[in-house]
């Protein structure tokens, strides 16, 4: 938001305006501040400022819904009950069902007589859909035409709905009983005749979701068709809200994050602060998988056990032992991330496993090979001809196997109908080790013992 010494001067700025109580002046501190930024500095005020600021802020509900989810809840014990209503019934519908289902149930039971009654009814509504749906992320405020309107007509009905609605650049035509029609932007009304009927101009080859889909293929098909909104309607039609690009994007932000901890073998929390999180918490989310892992790591011990005899005539193999597994877990968490990508993008679908078998697999020979021939050398200035022959035959078989398995495990949690980004570098990893020592080993057995008899 500007520079440290910049920031420092303006916190003991606003807190000495508070303390003396002017609060004109703390505003007029801040006026040319964006919403975000405003955001910024209320999180790093104490709570008691933050409220005091807040409450008096033009724009307090604007702000409000800037705020990160447990800054909210913080200021939601502290502000009165009144004034709370007041600030989120000022909130978008999305905006202010998401802080209303983070209050318990006492506090929703106080702020609700609060409300007045449309909004009252629109948030039970809104609340009622499941999470992870198009109906949990949706908006119930969109701009709404008749098919039997002429453009002025339309237009003046716009400037009318404009300041209760998410959007005005697209307007949806829908009939008596709100079934979708069609759809019209503003740059189309602009630029028609007065006297155009609007169920002349609009667009009936309309793009929608319904309110029980997935929210990935509502983000998914807003990025497709680089839609402003997308309409979402019920079972029989009847339109009920729109989830906008920027609804998408926090959604697809959302998403990422999840996905970028399941990969790390974090358990998963969108509201998960790295910054503000408690210990406890951060334990929690990490201890089960590493515990996990702990265990399966334990199979490479056993394979090391089984063939102690060989490396106990062959000492060199132990110097080789984690260049070659370590190979095979980092061609793993390659292959791995790359399909959990391909997956999450829709970009390739599990009935095209064979096909994307025989191509990871002729990639992985030619990473393997070109890594062989590399290992291959410090085999032969470390040992001599045999344990190069090992170490390239391990090598090239190792990495084949982590291509495989880090490209295999997402597409068969996917047929199980789990998320692919649980196959965690970690997991792909530990599994890639496993195997990694097992075919190193039994190679290295194979062709020394052949040897050495």
């Amino acid at each position: 938001m500007r520079n440290h010494n910049f920031i420092d001067l303006l916190h003991a700025s606003i807190q000495s305006s508070i303390q003396d109580q002017d609060i004109q002046q703390a505003l007029q501190t801040i006026q040319t501040f964006k919403a975000a930024d405003i955001a910024d500095l209320l999180t790093q005020l104490p709570i008691e400022s933050s409220q005091i600021l807040l409450v008096n802020l033009p724009a307090r509900a604007y702000v409000f819904s800037y705020l990160k989810p447990d800054q909210q809840i913080k200021l939601a014990k502290v502000i009165p009950w009144a004034t709370l209503a007041e600030i989120i019934g000022e909130m978008p519908s999305d905006k202010r069902v998401d802080i209303f289902k983070q209050l318990n149930s006492e506090q929703q039971n106080i702020l609700l007589p609060a409300l007045a009654q449309a909004k009252r009814e629109d948030i039970r509504q809104l609340a009622s859909y499941v999470e992870g749906t198009a109906g949990a992320i949706m908006s119930s405020e969109y701009a709404t035409l008749k098919p039997n309107m002429t453009v002025l007509e339309a237009i003046k009905m716009l400037r009318l709905e404009a300041p209760d609605t998410e959007t005005i650049y697209l307007a949806y035509v829908l009939d008596a009983a709100r079934k979708l029609l069609g759809v019209i932007s503003l740059k189309e009304l602009i630029l028609a005749q007065e006297q155009d009927c609007i169920q002349d101009l609009m667009t009936t080859d309309l793009i929608f979701s319904t309110v029980d889909t997935h929210q990935d293929e509502v983000v998914k098909k807003i990025a497709r068709y680089d839609l402003l909104a997308l309409p979402i309607v019920d079972e029989q039609g009847f339109m009920v809200g729109i989830v906008t690009h920027d609804d998408a994007m926090d959604v697809a932000n959302d998403e990422a994050t999840e996905d970028f901890l399941k990969a790390s073998a974090v358990e998963t929390s969108r509201k998960l602060s790295l910054k503000t999180a408690p210990i406890i918490l951060l334990y929690q989310k990490r201890v089960f998988w590493l515990v996990i892992l702990v265990f399966g790591s334990l199979l490479s011990g056993i394979g090391i056990s089984h063939f102690e005899d060989i490396i106990a005539a062959n000492i060199v193999l132990v110097f080789f032992l984690p260049l070659l597994v370590g190979s095979g877990g980092n061609a793993g968490s390659q292959s791995a991330t790359l399909m959990v990508r391909a997956l999450a993008t829709g970009d390739v679908q599990v009935k095209d496993w064979f096909y994307l078998l025989g191509r990871e697999s002729l990639v992985a020979l030619c990473l393997g090979g070109t890594m062989a021939f590399a290992v291959s050398i410090l085999g032969y200035v470390r040992g001599d001809s045999m344990i190069a022959m090992v170490l390239a035959l391990s090598m090239l078989g190792i990495v084949l196997l982590g291509c495989l398995i880090g490209m295999s495990l997402p597409f068969i949690l996917n047929h199980l109908k789990l998320d692919p980004a649980s196959a965690s570098a970690p997991l792909v990893t530990s599994i890639c080790d496993a195997t990694g020592v097992v075919v190193y080993l039994f190679i290295a057995s194979q062709l020394l013992t052949g040897v050495s008899g």
